[in-house]
C-alpha cells in the first residue's frame, strides 16, 4: 500500500502557496479602473489626440500615447501643461517639431528634407521590380543545360558504385 500522507514541511509550503494565491485573486477582484491623469476629460482627450500624432523618440515605433518610456511620459505631461496654458493643438505640434524636428511627427510634411521618407518605398519597389525583370530575361536566354547542377567526377563515381 502507498502512503499518500504529505510531510509537514511540504504541507506548510502548500498551505502558504494556497494563501498567496487567494490573496492575489482577492486583490485582483477589488482592483478598480485607473483614474485619468487630468481632471478634465476634454483636456485628456485633446492630449490623447495630440500624442497619437507624435512619435516616441525612445521607442520610435510607437506613439507617445502608447509608449511607457520615461521620455514619453514626460512629453505627455508637457502636452497636458501646454493645453492647460491654452495653446491649440497646432501650436503644440509646432512646438514639438521645432524642438525635436520632423522626425517626431508620425506623418511628416512633404518637403526637401523628408522627400526620401515619402518616395523611398516606391523607388525601392520599382527598382526591385526592374531588377527582377532583368534577371528573369537573362535566365530565359540561358541554355537549359546550365540550370542543372554540375556533377563532379567524384560524385558521379560514387553514384555509379552505389548502383552496382
Amino acid at each position: 500500500m502507498v502512503d499518500l500522507a504529505i510531510p509537514g514541511a511540504a504541507r506548510r509550503k502548500l498551505a502558504l502557496l494556497a494563501l498567496l494565491t487567494a490573496a492575489l485573486f482577492t486583490h485582483a477582484a477589488f482592483a478598480g479602473e485607473a483614474a485619468p491623469a487630468a481632471a478634465d476629460p476634454v483636456l485628456e482627450s485633446r492630449m490623447l489626440a495630440i500624442t497619437t500624432e507624435l512619435r516616441c523618440l525612445v521607442c520610435q515605433n510607437q506613439t507617445i500615447a502608447d509608449s511607457h518610456a520615461d521620455l514619453a511620459i514626460d512629453l505627455r505631461q508637457q502636452v497636458r501643461e501646454l493645453l492647460q496654458k491654452g495653446q491649440t493643438n497646432q501650436q503644440i505640434l509646432d512646438y514639438m517639431t521645432d524642438r525635436y524636428g520632423d522626425f517626431v511627427l508620425y506623418r511628416p510634411p512633404l518637403k526637401g528634407t523628408t522627400v526620401l521618407l515619402w518616395a523611398g518605398p516606391g523607388v525601392m519597389m520599382v527598382g526591385g521590380m526592374v531588377l527582377l525583370v532583368i534577371i528573369l530575361r537573362r535566365r530565359s536566354r540561358l541554355p537549359e543545360d546550365q540550370f542543372d547542377p554540375e556533377e563532379t567526377d567524384a560524385v558521379a563515381d560514387a553514384a555509379d558504385r552505389s548502383v552496382s
